[in-house]
């Protein structure tokens, strides 16, 4: 699907523009201390000029058809884009937990690491993470490692999404 930047984009959001829109597709989960599983996922990237992108995401866990099982995880955020591919994610999740990111952005490439994890009393313990996103063949694909529940960083999630 055709892609135009937006005029009004900020010049410091041009490394994440390719973002920019709706995202659907599917991807999988998987960690020690769960069953691996199968889920969609939909991702909104939003823009108004300002040196940020609006990130809203929400998933649903389906069967080996495709079939959706129940609801999943749902993450809302600010991508604040810094001069030079900079960038900082301040995020939360319906789990219970916020995170605070940096990275960089360049060449069709966003990778992120946590500098901090706050979470309310009934979430579950998580650490850290790693994010890497890739425009590949005009989709997105992405990987996230975790670290949670007293395990080291490691695979947790990876999707393959295309533009809605």
């Amino acid at each position: 699907m055709p892609f135009q930047i937006p005029e009004n984009l900020h010049p410091d959001c041009g490394p994440v523009a390719w973002m920019l829109g709706t995202w659907r597709g599917n991807g999988r989960g998987d960690y020690p201390t769960i069953e691996p599983y199968q889920y969609g996922q939909e991702l909104v990237f939003q823009q108004d000029g300002r040196p940020f992108l609006h990130y809203f995401a929400r998933s649903w866990i389906v069967d080996d058809e495709g079939k959706t099982v129940r609801q999943g995880a749902q993450e809302t955020g600010f991508l604040r884009c810094r001069p030079e591919g900079q960038v900082e994610l301040v995020l939360t999740h319906n789990t219970g937990f916020v995170e605070i990111w940096y990275g960089t952005a360049d060449n069709g490439k966003l990778e992120l690491t946590t500098d901090a994890v706050a979470r309310t009393e009934s979430a579950k313990e998580v650490t850290a993470g790693h994010r890497l996103y890739g425009n590949v063949e005009g989709d997105l694909l992405y990987a996230y490692d975790m670290a949670a529940v007293g395990q080291p960083l490691q695979p947790h999630l990876w999707a393959r999404l295309q533009r809605a």
